[in-house]
């Protein structure tokens, strides 16, 4: 009786590594595939700067664009953001990894035109499961990377 109970926490213990090993191949084949696609269409991309005095800039640089869903129709700027699911969902377990298409717009009011974009994916949890916080990895390195409103809105030269 003994050794069959010993078996069967040996293998169950065999079970349990398996598993995780499965879940770390996926999370290194999404984080190979979040560094593809990003290396293909990821990051900023700017298709007109606006020239803006001094208070203005400091005003929409300091992230207080509103989004699309809180901008009033007095707002000349705002942002819409899109998150496509590409694995998994929102209602997925922090066990399963999931990977996500984020894509930020900065867009002009009155003639509806796309001023910029920033495009980012990123894999969040597939971790074994414990006590820990789920890991993450992502293309958008926010300390190399211009931000959007930095690379769209341009400081007018103060005389």
């Amino acid at each position: 009786m003994r050794k069959s109970l010993l078996l069967m926490a040996a293998a169950c213990s065999v079970l349990v590594v398996l598993a995780g090993c499965e879940q770390i191949r996926e999370q290194r084949r999404l984080d190979k595939e979040v560094r593809r696609l990003c290396a293909k269409d990821g990051g900023v991309k700017v298709y007109e700067t606006v020239k803006l005095p001094p208070e203005e800039f400091d005003r929409y640089v300091n992230g207080r664009i509103p989004y699309k869903e809180n901008a009033k129709e007095s707002d000349p700027y705002y942002y819409a953001l899109e998150m496509v699911y590409l694995k998994g969902g929102k209602t997925s377990g922090i066990e399963e990894a999931v990977m996500w298409r984020h894509n930020g717009k900065i867009i002009r009011r009155s003639d509806g035109k796309v001023l910029g974009e920033s495009i980012s994916y990123t894999r969040f949890g597939g971790d074994i499961p414990g006590p820990w916080h789920p890991s993450s990895f992502s293309c958008r390195d926010i300390n190399k990377a211009p931000a959007l409103e930095t690379s769209v809105f341009v400081k007018e030269n103060e005389k």
